[in-house]
């Protein structure tokens, strides 16, 4: 498997499931429907949780409001913290972190995923720097995983057997 193609494939697994994850839903008119092994019998203005891929698709059909506020608070947080962070030191992120990105830059228009993105263009290329760096020097610590992303560990461990590699053909070691 192309390194490209393991991070395609971490990051559909994770994808996978963030879509099952519960989100809060305010209804906008009354819904009874039944799915499989999920019943709805909701009325106007009801408040509950269904995974995350059902709701997206009754918000498509206007059928509900979903309360997922917090994303633009939680991206707005972890760059800052990167942005804070030292020049050596990479700030924590959770596994899914660019997984939610995406799906909070799927529900913008031109005009704000344009300010987002330029935002992330720049968050990326002081993590991917970083990683570059700390990768070249040393294998991966417990505590730096717990700070990385699902596809940023992958990188981290690829850019580590690549240098390394390097460093011995190079080295004659």
């Amino acid at each position: 498997m192309t390194p490209r193609h393991k991070i395609e494939t971490i990051q559909s697994a994770y994808h996978f499931e963030y879509m099952m994850q519960d989100i809060r839903v305010t209804y906008k008119r009354d819904l009874k429907v039944s799915l499989g092994s999920i019943t709805i019998d909701a009325k106007e203005g009801d408040i509950s949780s269904l995974p995350r891929w059902l709701a997206k698709l009754f918000a498509e059909e206007s059928v509900i409001e979903i309360q997922d506020n917090d994303s633009s608070a939680y991206i707005s947080r972890a760059l800052n913290r990167e942005r804070i962070s030292k020049p050596h030191d990479l700030s924590g992120l959770d596994p899914d972190f660019y997984i939610r990105v995406h799906d909070y830059i799927e529900g913008l228009n031109e005009r704000e995923k344009e300010s987002i993105i330029v935002s992330l263009l720049s968050f990326v290329t002081s993590r991917l720097e970083k990683i570059v760096k700390l990768a070249a020097a040393s294998a991966l610590s417990p505590e730096l995983e717990a700070k990385l992303s699902v596809e940023e560990k992958e990188l981290y461990l690829l850019i580590h057997s690549y240098s390394s590699e390097f460093k011995q053909k190079v080295l004659k070691i």
